[in-house]
């Protein structure tokens, strides 16, 4: 079963980075957002298993890219997990509240991210 990851940043270092940890699950194929408007034009392109997503980005922020993900029936189950800097307590329970699954601070490390991604999509 091929996974299709969504990585949704402003930062290509950090799009790298995640994409890197994926790499470590077999048959994953990553694809890179540089924003949150043009992950919503990917994603309604082709079906994906999982968004990752940092919060702080120009033209459409991670907040409001969960809160139209969530609005779509088509998208509405799709599992999302931040990966941000803002690690303040209101800013994770704002985002979990939207409809994100999960929360990673960063600086965040492959094991956790490929963790994280394995636990969602119920990989062992």
């Amino acid at each position: 079963m091929t996974i299709r990851a969504l990585v949704v940043d402003d930062s290509l270092q950090l799009r790298r980075s995640v994409m890197y940890a994926l790499q470590k699950l077999p048959d994953v194929v990553c694809v890179e957002a540089g924003d949150g408007a043009e992950a919503l034009r990917k994603l309604r392109g082709g079906p994906f298993d999982i968004v990752l997503s940092d919060i702080n980005m120009p033209v459409l922020d991670g907040l409001k890219l969960v809160a139209h993900i969530r609005a779509d029936p088509a998208l509405a189950k799709l599992p999302i997990v931040m990966i941000t800097t803002e690690s303040a307590e209101a800013d994770r329970e704002r985002a979990l509240k939207l409809g994100a699954n999960a929360y990673l601070v960063k600086p965040v490390q492959a094991i956790e991210v490929l963790e994280t991604v394995k636990s969602l999509l119920g990989l062992s």
